[in-house]
């Protein structure tokens, strides 16, 4: 049997409405400003997420956050078992490991989740709140 192109499309189109379309999910490397600015304008629904160790988190925090270590033997199941679609906001002390698990919770189903370029060292350099 043999298709033309429209019918091609049309047959494509069907199977990717049936699949739950091509949405994806909103997940983005942001500046310690815009990262401030999200945890601002929606503080009542965003969830701020430090992936260092607890000792790096016990040391020094961005006020507000919860610590699920990135080295942790279950680190993936850890953030599984977390809300997938409530908005996060994630950091370490540089991006390298919020950058990796950007990856993880993107694989995990995340739909909106906002990563710190440059960590928590960004963050103190623009001047944003920390605790002890």
């Amino acid at each position: 049997m043999k298709f033309r192109p429209i019918t091609l499309m049309l047959l494509l189109a069907l199977v990717l409405a049936a699949c739950g379309g091509t949405a994806t999910a909103e997940i983005q490397l942001v500046s310690a400003s815009d990262a401030a600015g999200v945890l601002e304008d929606r503080a009542s629904d965003v969830v701020l997420l430090d992936v260092r160790t607890p000792e790096e988190f016990n040391e020094v925090r961005v006020p507000g956050s919860i610590n699920v270590d990135f080295y942790a033997a279950d680190f993936a199941s850890q953030l599984d078992n977390l809300a997938k679609d409530v908005p996060y906001v994630v950091y370490c002390r540089s991006g390298n490991r919020s950058g990796q698990t950007m990856d993880i919770m993107r694989d995990l189903g995340f739909s909106e989740v906002w990563d710190v370029d440059g960590g928590i060292i960004s963050w103190n350099e623009a001047g944003l709140p920390l605790e002890n």
